[in-house]
């Protein structure tokens, strides 16, 4: 009886080493292929059933032959890069494994170098034009926040002028019923093209010639009137006579450093008062303008 149970226990035994021999077996895996990615110590290896995982431990033997025999030397693992065509062992399966051992040839290694060596230009071209690019991009971060500096700059000039306008106008209302007391010094015609209210060159000099006169004077200001010609709708001419004068108030303040009390502008005008036919082209041309005028205090223009 106890020699049956004996050979029951050992018949199992045998079936479990058996089953685990099998087990064991079924991860042990075997290929050959070539080298298309190294990143660290894994390597990506294209065979003929597909793409395997190839993972290199500090236990990894890489080795070639050597002579006609089966005697094999080992050799560091750097010499594993892409092209190199190679056999690998080790467990895992098809699409991942950790290898235990990899073996190559040395004619396979000279090829395998051969074809870095050739491709070593190309990246060597590809991290220069990366130099390039991130040179050229920083070049361009600088330009546009130069950029950006100069549009808020502007933007900042366009404000202080508006502020200045605004305090002309808003000083305009108390002081333009005050303006019986003053009298004609000199004055100024800026003319314009049509449907524009830009300061050409030559009046801008007109402009500047009237202010460096009168900032040489005591108790004067500057009257400024816009006007247009009878060319298209009122509500227009309306807005652009007020352009018109509003260019001038401004070349008056940032330009020429006219202090805004000294400025007076009752401003738009429109199509009124023109100063010759609206019928001709001449005519037109001589009533698209702004009138500057300089003006002192009449207690002052007494004494001069």
């Amino acid at each position: 009886m106890i020699s049956k149970r004996i050979g029951i226990s050992m018949s199992l035994l045998a079936v479990c080493l058996l089953s685990l021999g099998s087990a064991l077996a079924a991860d042990k895996v075997k290929g050959k292929g070539v080298i298309t990615l190294r990143s660290g110590n894994t390597l990506t290896v294209e065979t003929d059933e597909g793409t395997t995982t190839v993972m290199v431990t500090p236990d990894t033997k890489v080795q070639h032959p050597v002579g006609l025999g089966a005697r094999k030397k080992e050799v560091g693992q750097e010499v594993l890069i892409p092209g190199l065509k190679l056999k690998f062992e080790g467990t895992g399966d098809q699409n991942q494994m950790t290898a235990e051992t990899i073996t190559f040839d040395q004619d396979d290694l000279s090829i395998a170098k051969v074809i870095q060596a050739g491709l070593n230009p190309t990246v060597q071209q590809q991290a220069k034009n990366m130099e390039t690019y991130q040179a050229n991009k920083k070049a361009t971060d600088a330009e546009i926040a130069a950029n950006q500096q100069e549009i808020a700059a502007n933007k900042q000039r366009i404000a202080a002028n508006q502020q200045g306008i605004q305090e002309v106008a808003q000083s305009t209302a108390k002081r333009f019923s005050e303006l019986t007391d003053w009298v004609e010094k000199n004055q100024a015609t800026v003319h314009f093209e049509v449907g524009q209210s830009t300061i050409s060159a030559d009046n801008k000099q007109t402009i500047t010639d009237l202010s460096q006169e009168a900032i040489k004077l005591k108790g004067y200001v500057i009257e400024v009137k816009g006007f247009a010609d009878s060319t298209g709708n009122l509500a227009d001419n309306q807005q652009l006579s007020k352009d018109r004068a509003q260019a001038v108030v401004a070349y008056l303040l940032q330009d020429c450093r006219v202090p805004v009390k000294n400025i007076v502008a009752p401003g738009a005008m429109s199509e009124t008062h023109p100063v010759a036919s609206n019928e001709t082209t001449s005519g037109r041309a001589e009533n698209r303008r702004v009138d500057v005028k300089l003006l002192l205090n009449k207690g002052v223009a007494g004494g001069l």
